[in-house]
């Protein structure tokens, strides 16, 4: 989990608040610590936990993620950035919570196409985030290849697997994409000088959000 010593100081400065007053402002979030615990996370010294880091960002008045010094990432990062346990994400997620737990362990997800939709909604993703922090960046990039290298219909469903959108989104996409960076490769083809093409993941994504997802891009 990402933590940030500097914004945590600086966000109990602004508030003008003793390390103390901000251990007793935690202990109302049902977490009691020394003073010290609060100085030795501004110093770098010592890590929050994470119903530490949760007591700390709501007795710092802040959102969560600006005390991470960075964007969440994983799926972890997006969880505690909504302060969410992992029980309740996986009850609204509608899988087993071992098997979100895994996924966080992991970075891999393997939920189907409504329990990521339902993933995305819970911890408020955009779809670029949401493949990020389930590890499916490879495996859309290679999909994409394949789309424009060759038939871009046989690539239709797995792709909406992937990515949760309607096929009918993708469908519209993938003709675009696949025109756009086709190569001609059959026997007798002439290269022609091809007009430079956008990268092939950020230019299926702005495509993508023409068509106003009900998951922002």
């Amino acid at each position: 989990m990402p933590f940030s010593p500097e914004a945590a100081r600086a966000h109990r400065a602004g508030l003008g608040l003793t390390p103390k007053q901000v251990a007793e402002g935690m202990a109302a979030h049902g977490v009691r610590l020394l003073a010290g615990h609060v100085l030795a996370w501004e110093n770098g010294d010592l890590r929050p936990g994470e119903a530490e880091f949760v007591a700390l960002a709501r007795a710092l008045w802040c959102p969560a993620d600006q005390l991470m010094g960075g964007r969440p990432v994983s799926l972890r990062d997006h969880r505690l950035a909504r302060e969410l346990s992992p029980d309740l994400v996986a009850e609204r997620v509608g899988v087993p919570l071992p098997a979100y737990r895994q996924a966080e362990l992991t970075g891999h997800w393997d939920g189907d196409p409504d329990q990521t939709h339902a993933l995305a909604q819970v911890l408020g993703l955009r779809l670029t985030e949401l493949i990020e922090a389930t590890g499916r960046g490879e495996a859309l990039d290679r999909l994409l290849r394949q789309c424009v290298g060759s038939r871009w219909q046989p690539h239709l469903r797995p792709l909406a697997h992937l990515v949760p959108v309607p096929e009918a989104d993708l469908a519209a996409v993938l003709p675009v994409l696949h025109q756009e960076h086709h190569v001609p490769s059959h026997w007798g083809a002439t290269a022609q000088p091809r007009t430079p093409t956008p990268p092939l993941t950020p230019r299926f994504w702005h495509l993508l959000s023409t068509h106003n997802p009900a998951i922002p891009v």
